[in-house]
């Protein structure tokens, strides 16, 4: 038996994402095939990774056959064992975003809110029947409707092909996932005007009763963790290096640091450049927000730089890890206690 089990999305949606998140992360996963279902990954000795179907995913990890795995948001509070040892280990690993919505016919133009909704329900109540509403996420729906006053309705259980029901006569309406809203268009259905039932993207999430093990055992968790945040956190940020000239690298750095949008993490990396053309130069290294990356650009060069190139950063760890430090808690052995720091 291995010592860590990863479950990875073998296919939809999340599982190209997955696999690519961690080879960038220097977790290549040395899978032979799409056929292969069972994989070793080279840099962590005795970790195992499993491809299995993403709605499969979530009770893998429930009943601890994997230790960590990664799947849809929806998907796992839609179907995890709620009185089991689960828990989210990462909430947002930056893919597979989508909507969990509520959408209705075109026809029913008078329907466009919750509200509206549930007059809606009220009046096929009153028909003899329940409203009736095809999804895959029963337990999601019934209580965002419940938390909207609409109780008298009837989930229809669907596997595909949700968009057809309400124009087959299966269901009144549909409640599923959407990116784009573009499917449901071309069946003739239209989301509420509401705040979606959730936002979704995928998320790491791991057993707490199997990951509860030594510090050696821990080792291998931590670096998994470490690496898939930092990973995902550099998505966010870019590494701007540009020249400016100045008296001392402390004057310019109290130039760059007039503006604390645009001054790094902590502050300006300051380094002298042996110029060519003479003056007293120096490199300005900064890691800033990538929303941030033009204004960042024109406030270097009101500060006179030039020479300025733009990188994205492999990582930006945090210190201490945040997704490792949360499971240390959750397992009752903060990083405070572990050798007398933490991080």
């Amino acid at each position: 038996m291995p010592d860590l089990r990863i479950a990875l999305p073998s296919e939809g949606a999340l599982a190209a994402s997955a696999t690519e998140l961690f080879r960038e992360a220097g977790l290549r996963v040395n899978r032979s095939s799409d056929r292969t279902y069972i994989a070793g990954i080279p840099a962590l000795d005795g970790v195992e990774a499993l491809y299995q179907r993403a709605s499969d995913i979530t009770g893998l990890v429930d009943r601890a056959v994997a230790d960590i795995g990664i799947v849809g948001r929806d998907q796992y509070e839609e179907v995890r064992d709620e009185n089991g040892n689960s828990v989210v280990l990462i909430p947002d690993l930056k893919f597979g975003e989508s909507d969990l919505v509520l959408a209705v016919p075109d026809e029913w133009t008078e329907v466009n809110t919750i509200n509206d909704l549930a007059g809606k329900a009220e009046e096929i109540r009153r028909s003899g029947r329940l409203l009736r509403i095809a999804t895959k996420y029963p337990r999601l729906v019934g209580r965002f409707l419940a938390e909207n006053g609409i109780e008298a309705f009837e989930p229809v259980d669907a596997k595909g092909g949700l968009e057809a029901r309400p124009a087959i006569g299966d269901a009144d309406m549909i409640a599923d996932i959407t990116a784009s809203g573009q499917t449901l268009r071309h069946n003739r259905l239209r989301r509420l005007d509401d705040r979606p039932i959730r936002r979704s993207s995928a998320i790491l999430i791991g057993n707490l009763k199997s990951l509860d093990r030594d510090e050696n055992g821990l080792d291998s968790v931590r670096q998994i963790l470490e690496r898939l945040e930092a990973r995902v956190a550099a998505q966010d940020y870019q590494w701007v290096v540009a020249n400016i000239e100045g008296e001392s690298p402390e004057a310019v750095a109290s130039r760059v640091n007039s503006d604390a949008r645009y001054s790094g993490l902590q502050g300006p990396t300051i380094s002298p450049v042996f110029s060519k053309t003479g003056g007293t130069w120096f490199s300005v290294q900064v890691v800033v927000p990538k929303k941030d990356l033009i204004p960042a650009i024109d406030y270097m060069r009101k500060l006179g730089a030039s020479g300025i190139t733009v990188n994205d950063p492999a990582y930006v760890f945090a210190t201490p890890c945040n997704a490792y430090a949360e499971l240390r808690e959750k397992l009752g052995r903060p990083l405070e206690s572990h050798n007398g720091r933490r991080g």
